[in-house]
């Protein structure tokens, strides 16, 4: 395990109850099976339901993709949680406007997961350094890439499934899973 300080992910949707914490469950699962300890991922909602849990349909896919849907408690997103993190990966683009409007030091730091899923590929990270700093470079050079490929809220964004109907819910893993498998295959890369 690396003695640095884990790379601090926050993932972030609206209630908090189904895109944000299969989010960050997924991350978090797959980061410690092959990185203990190397990142610490969170989740919050600009609307939460405070105190909710994982919804239940989303905990069922939670626990079937290799996550762990228990002991969540959903939370409301404020500049303390923002304060020290990361990375902040939101699950649509109206939610990326509002991290940046509460944190505007976090607008280099903040993309959509779907919108980080698409530029990380095409970034060659340095195998020879920490997960932080291996991250923290990435997230420079993506930011350039955004710039360099911009897309629209169809490519960026994750359907919000909560109360709607199981093709909705579908939708979302279709639009999630691939997006946090791209991130931990990227990270693979260079263990």
């Amino acid at each position: 395990m690396s003695t640095n300080t884990p790379f601090r992910i926050l993932t972030v949707c609206t209630g908090n109850i189904c895109r944000s914490p299969m989010a960050e469950r997924l991350l978090q699962a797959g980061f410690d099976a092959m990185a203990p300890g190397e990142f610490t991922v969170e989740s919050a909602g600009t609307g939460a339901l405070v105190g909710s849990g994982i919804e239940p349909h989303v905990a069922g896919f939670v626990n079937v993709f290799g996550g762990d849907s228990a002991n969540f408690a959903s939370r409301q997103l404020s500049t303390g949680i923002l304060a020290g993190q990361d990375l902040v990966l939101a699950l649509s683009r109206a939610h990326r406007s509002k991290i940046v409007e509460l944190a505007p030091g976090l607008l280099r730091r903040t993309f959509t997961l779907r919108e980080l899923a698409r530029l990380l590929p095409q970034i060659e990270g340095q195998d020879d350094v920490g997960a932080s700093e291996r991250w923290t470079a990435a997230m420079a050079r993506a930011l350039r890439l955004r710039t360099a490929n911009p897309a629209g809220p169809e490519e960026d964004d994750v359907v919000d499934p909560y109360r709607r109907s199981d093709d909705v819910y579908d939708q979302m893993v279709h639009q999630l899973t691939p997006a946090v498998n791209t991130l931990l295959a990227w990270e693979r890369r260079y263990r």
